[in-house]
């Protein structure tokens, strides 16, 4: 269930840091966490490296890890954020509270959105990429400085990420 989809992603990746700029990045579930897979560098000279590959964060935390949060089944959700303390680490926009209105914005959207709370400045967005049984396995992300993520671009670059973790599900299954 948890094979190996670097292959099948790396050129949704590749389209990705194309056409925005930006850096792309492939994470997978591991339980609780995400782990960072795969990136693939925009043309954008300013770069964030929050981000690398083999680096892990608990679910909720990274734009990748609230995207496949937010389409879990809503008890597993539950599960996790009463045993889950991200504050200590996070801080208080990490709250269970917190994360479950940004689980909303996300289902709402169908994009998640980190607008620099893991480091000032750095933002991400994510979209979740689904296995054959139709749960959030992995997904792809977007990193780049807060002045590239503007409210006027953020649809643009939602669209692009849904289109391309659509596109990989569906291979997938």
């Amino acid at each position: 269930e948890r094979y190996d989809i670097t292959d099948i992603a790396r050129d949704s990746l590749r389209a990705l840091a194309a056409a925005t700029g930006e850096s792309a990045f492939l994470s997978a579930r591991r339980g609780d966490e995400s782990v960072c897979l795969l990136r693939e560098e925009g043309s954008f000279p300013i770069r964030s490296f929050v981000l690398y590959e083999g680096i892990r964060f608990p679910l909720g935390v990274a734009s990748a890890g609230l995207a496949m949060l937010a389409f879990l089944p809503q008890e597993q959700i539950e599960r996790y954020l009463e045993t889950a303390d991200l504050v200590p680490r996070w801080g208080a926009a990490h709250s269970a509270d917190a994360v479950r209105r940004r689980i909303a914005e996300t289902r709402e959207g169908g994009y998640a959105v980190n607008p620099g709370l893991i480091v000032e400045g750095s933002w991400g967005m994510g979209a979740a990429v689904f296995d054959r049984s139709g749960q959030p396995a992995w997904a792809l992300s977007l990193t780049g400085v807060e002045s590239r993520f503007g409210p006027d671009r953020r649809p643009e670059l939602g669209r692009l990420l849904l289109e391309h973790a659509h596109r990989i599900s569906q291979r997938l299954r």
